[in-house]
């Protein structure tokens, strides 16, 4: 017997979708009967994934939209335009991120804002315009991708670390506030992931992809990196009506690195 399809007739906008988490997840969400709108500023990787998952599934609803969340009115135009196309919207995904690199005693104000403006306030702004569409959904989630260094310190990266701790406790007080109006809010903490960013660093770096692999033995319990598959699987399900009881969680999908 087939098992029911875990998103069928949900709609869903995952930012970030171009590549990495975001890519993985949108295939998943799509392979279980999601229609989903796809956000990042990566034009042509958005092409790309988007051409990748019809390949696989000619049926897929998938759609694209190139912006920046660092704009103010993206997350509007994104929400817009997803809820447009589907005529509801059930599911955000925030994955999109920016990086900083360096100590927190170097970073300036204007290195601050840009990390803050796409991790943390960009978030808040796409809550705020997809909870109407949400609420309405009567079964409305919300998987907000923070990282496990939000509970963990590390050196070198403070300003991502720290507007990362910040998205979990928008998740907590979103949740509560929510909860009555049927939006489930929750958190996946990813650790070491071996998306395209890590792989073009490490090239630009002189480094093979063999010894890439090698390099986070240190980081987990079991010793590896994460695929990015490893981690949609846990936003999969927190999307799902099958976490129904679950909101306000902090999911650690780190292979127990906060616990070493």
């Amino acid at each position: 017997m087939q098992r029911p399809l875990r998103l069928a007739g949900k709609a869903a906008l995952i930012t970030g979708g171009a590549a990495g988490i975001g890519a993985a997840t949108a295939r998943l969400f799509c392979a279980e009967g999601a229609a989903v709108l796809l956000l990042d500023r990566d034009a042509q990787a958005l092409g790309r994934t988007r051409d990748a998952i019809r390949d696989d599934d000619p049926h897929a609803q998938v759609l694209t939209l190139a912006g920046d969340l660092a704009d103010e009115g993206c997350a509007e135009s994104a929400v817009t335009q997803a809820a447009s196309a589907f005529g509801h919207l059930d599911v955000l995904v925030n994955n999109a991120a920016t990086r900083h690199h360096g100590p927190v005693a170097d970073a300036g104000a204007a290195q601050w804002r840009a990390v803050l403006e796409v991790n943390l306030l960009a978030n808040a702004r796409l809550c705020a315009a997809a909870l109407p569409w949400l609420r309405r959904s009567g079964r409305g989630a919300v998987v907000n991708v923070s990282s496990c260094y939000a509970v963990k310190g590390r050196k070198g990266m403070g300003l991502y670390d720290a507007s990362k701790a910040a998205m979990l406790s928008l998740t907590r007080t979103l949740a509560a506030e929510e909860a009555g109006q049927g939006v489930r809010v929750n958190a996946v903490c990813p650790g070491s992931t071996l998306t395209e960013f890590h792989r073009a660093r490490a090239e630009a770096a002189g480094t093979s992809i063999d010894v890439l692999r090698t390099q986070r033995r240190d980081t987990s319990m079991l010793g590896r990196w994460a695929e990015p598959q490893e981690v949609a699987w846990p936003i999969l399900w927190l999307a799902s009506d099958e976490a129904s009881f679950i909101t306000g969680t902090t999911l650690m999908v780190d292979a127990g690195l906060h616990a070493i």
